[in-house]
């Protein structure tokens, strides 16, 4: 991946489930001192300059949570999002293309793969937020099957 400046857009991206959005919101908002720049029902997403993470909270169901979710990695140009697909296809990494995704209420462009262990990163470029409408329930949001 090209080498970013330091006023980039490249941010850690971790999407977490959790039991109780609002106790999630209270918590992570006192963690990064900030509010959540989107909500939606069962949504909510922090964009911390410090640290630089782009954190999303899903909340679910006991039967299906599962803590960690899937991270990622925000790119400002999806040209970086094909330098790191052509990088994990040439050492033998599948990975799975994703564009024009509305994901978690955002219009996006990205790369999955998964690890050994099997956890799912999404190398991925935001193009603008969704309105609430045209959202996908947080239940359907992300990961691929």
């Amino acid at each position: 991946m090209t080498t970013p400046t330091a006023d980039s857009s490249l941010k850690l991206h971790v999407s977490l489930d959790v039991a109780n959005i609002e106790q999630s919101i209270r918590f992570y908002s006192t963690l990064f001192n900030m509010q959540p720049m989107k909500l939606r029902p069962g949504y909510a997403k922090f964009d911390a300059d410090f640290p630089p993470v782009n954190l999303a909270l899903q909340e679910k169901s006991h039967c299906c949570l599962q803590g960690m979710s899937h991270m990622g990695i925000r790119v400002p140009e999806i040209n970086q999002v094909m330098e790191v697909k052509q990088r994990l296809n040439a050492a033998g990494y599948k990975t799975e293309d994703e564009m024009q995704s509305s994901c978690c209420s955002a219009l996006q462009d990205k790369v999955w793969v998964k690890d050994p262990t099997g956890f799912h990163w999404e190398i991925y470029v935001f193009k603008g937020d969704l309105p609430v409408e045209a959202s996908r329930p947080s239940s359907a949001c992300c990961v691929p099957a």
